[in-house]
């Protein structure tokens, strides 16, 4: 039984929710590889330790697939592997010890938190989402270097963490492109 309600016209319009068209209409995708998984985050662990990221504003690409894998593969990487990472980022950055750690825990716990709310998203919209973790969890991760330092650095890692939001989308395209192929296989041959 439909509720009917009267629209402006003086009408009445009949409001239904199977009218609603689902935000993703592939909700269930196949889980990724334990090994796709490792390779890639070890992957750009290495590319992390190149000196590119001494660029003030450079994202953080080891930060966005760990996150990404926190969001997708929450059984795979967790908030212990961001910790690890974390803590092998500051033993390369001789930086404060802990502070990465403390940026990658916090990240992956913003991630693990709206879970279910972002996977009924697209990308692009994740990416929105997100955009407050990043900014909050890097913002919280500066004030320990700005004690220490006894003065603020800039503003540079707000520019890092909005250029790590963008990449989130392209993220998605690429390490979920093999999913997608085996999605696409399944379909043809039906």
């Amino acid at each position: 039984m439909t509720k009917r309600r009267q629209n402006r016209t003086g009408g009445y319009a009949s409001s239904s929710l199977t009218a609603l068209q689902p935000v993703d209409d592939a909700p269930f995708k196949r889980p990724s590889g334990w090994l796709f998984v490792w390779i890639t985050v070890l992957l750009t662990w290495m590319v992390s330790l190149l000196p590119w990221r001494m660029w003030a504003p450079a994202p953080d690409v080891l930060l966005l697939v760990i996150a990404f894998w926190c969001l997708h593969e929450p059984r795979r990487v967790n908030m212990l592997a961001a910790f690890v990472f974390g803590l092998l980022m500051d033993v390369h950055d001789a930086s404060l010890l802990g502070a990465q750690a403390l940026l990658y825990t916090l990240t992956a716990y913003g991630v693990i938190l709206l879970s279910r709310r972002l996977l009924r998203f697209h990308a692009v919209v994740q990416a929105m989402h997100l955009l407050p973790v990043f900014v909050l969890t890097m913002g919280i991760a500066r004030i320990p270097h700005a004690w220490f330092a006894g003065g603020w650095s800039g503003w540079s890692w707000l520019a890092s963490a909005c250029l790590t939001v963008l990449l989130w989308p392209l993220a998605d395209l690429l390490l979920l492109m093999p999913q997608r192929r085996l999605d696409a296989t399944d379909a043809s041959s039906v």
